[in-house]
């Protein structure tokens, strides 16, 4: 499990979003690797008018049981980098 969840108590940010469970919030997608994803990304984006994603409510990255899920996304993003290159 050491490979799927890293916790950065001394960064100053952290933690970056709100939650209760500080000891299990994953640190490891610092910045999201599904972000290039949209609303497919499977968190819980807002969109603001400027159609910038702001994703400070979501704790899908941060979720320590999320890995597996983030992993299996990978496809998808390749997919999207091809498009957008």
């Amino acid at each position: 499990m050491s490979h799927k969840f890293f916790n950065n108590k001394e960064c100053e940010y952290f933690p970056c979003h709100k939650t209760n469970k500080p000891d299990e919030f994953n640190c490891l997608f610092c910045f999201c690797p599904l972000y290039a994803l949209g609303k497919n990304c499977g968190g819980n984006p807002k969109f603001l008018e400027n159609g910038v994603k702001d994703c400070s409510s979501c704790m899908l990255p941060h979720n320590k049981n999320n890995f597996d899920f983030i992993m299996n996304k990978f496809y998808e993003i390749v997919e999207v980098t091809k498009k957008n290159s």
